[in-house]
């Protein structure tokens, strides 16, 4: 039991452990279904591994600056983090990263009402349990959360490359096809090189968010070595997912029924058209809803920790639970109101028009300002 709190406590927490949060929260709603994967790779066929490429690349390189930064002000949240690289704006990105988060859970809630209504249970019930699920979650605290979302990983990773291989042996042979004829026949319009690197920005854009909700967990990281590592790891556990769905994706590319543009959850569709039975789809809906509790979980630790740095700063005491619970029940509200436009709709329009903030607000001043004072930090050790 010692050596498996010595192993948490140290490589896993220094190396392993800001990845798996951060794909924690970014799997969830989009991955789960699969709806992201399609709207921001899948839907360019042949050439969709373009964007999926520009996305691990993008994750690994933003997680990097973004944890070396943190190493070296020691800042382990989103507020003065923000400040070390866009100073006296920085109240433009609690703007962007409530909205997202909002928006993020509105998806997670939205989907998983989606889920219920395909297995014969009602739609409100899947608003109600993410609503329990994140406010026990964010009521037991930092740990509870780490735990529960080191098990997610574990769960989702097994859920995905069991389903992937189902999809793939099942219906396998299309994939070459779609290679082969250069097949990029789902998207209205033409497929570039430029549009496939262009969409991976953005998506890593509006999902950049996941970073700093993560951010608690960076205090164990203490050399550039780690920070560079855990960066790696995190790309690559963001992006390996993304590519088990794009290629279930190809094994159906063409049947607008189970991959096209108005299917909100295509990973449900795909392992129905698969004959997958009840067994398949209720393991599917626990590794779904796992990943969706985890993401709605991680915005609202968030904004929770957001305000506890304020009051903090304020010399006022950290929030109560009663107002912890308070916090998440308004932000949880807000969400579902939110989640009544749809998956479909937020994933297409809200997640576009955000992620220009977040390219303004994040990603150039971090690769920037933040790669230069990276660079002159004297203490490279």
């Amino acid at each position: 039991m010692k050596s498996l709190k010595k192993f948490y406590e140290g490589g896993y927490a220094k190396y392993i452990l800001p990845g798996v949060l951060l794909q924690s929260v970014l799997i969830g709603g989009g991955y789960a279904t699969g709806r992201e994967i399609y709207s921001y790779g899948a839907k360019f066929g042949a050439m969709g591994w373009i964007s999926g490429l520009t996305i691990g690349i993008g994750f690994a390189l933003f997680a990097f600056l973004t944890f070396e930064i943190c190493r070296i002000y020691k800042v382990y949240d989103y507020k003065n983090y923000i400040k070390q690289v866009i100073g006296p704006l920085w109240p433009v990105m609690d703007v962007l990263t409530v909205l997202i988060a909002i928006m993020l859970i509105a998806v997670m809630a939205a989907a998983t009402g989606s889920i219920f209504e395909q297995v014969g249970l009602p739609n409100f019930l899947g608003a109600v349990v993410i609503v329990l699920l994140c406010g026990l979650l964010n009521f037991k605290g930092s740990k509870v959360i780490e735990k529960f979302e080191s098990v997610g990983t574990i769960l989702l990773y097994g859920g995905y490359i069991l389903f992937t291989i189902i999809v793939l042996i099942s219906k396998g042979s299309n994939i070459p096809q779609v290679f082969a004829a250069a097949d990029t026949s789902a998207y209205d319009g033409k497929v570039t090189l430029g549009l496939c690197i262009w969409t991976g920005i953005l998506y890593v854009a509006y999902n950049i968010n996941s970073i700093p909700m993560g951010m608690f967990s960076l205090t164990r990281q203490t050399k550039r070595k780690e920070t560079f590592f855990s960066g790696l790891i995190a790309g690559l556990l963001m992006v390996i997912p993304w590519f088990l769905s794009y290629f279930a994706m190809m094994c159906f590319y063409g049947d607008t029924s189970i991959v096209g543009a108005d299917v909100a959850t295509p990973w449900m569709e795909m392992i129905k058209a698969v004959n997958g039975g009840p067994v398949l789809l209720a393991l599917f809906s626990i590794v779904m809803g796992w990943t969706l509790v985890e993401t709605a979980t991680g915005c609202i630790h968030m904004i929770i920790d957001r305000f506890d740095i304020a009051l903090e700063e304020r010399g006022n005491a950290r929030l109560t639970d009663k107002n912890r619970g308070l916090i998440t029940v308004i932000t949880l509200l807000a969400a579902l109101l939110l989640s009544r436009i749809g998956v479909v709709t937020l994933i297409e329009k809200g997640y576009s028009y955000l992620s220009y903030g977040f390219i303004l607000f994040y990603l150039l001043p971090t690769l920037f300002i933040g790669g230069y004072k990276i660079i002159r930090y004297k203490n490279k050790k």
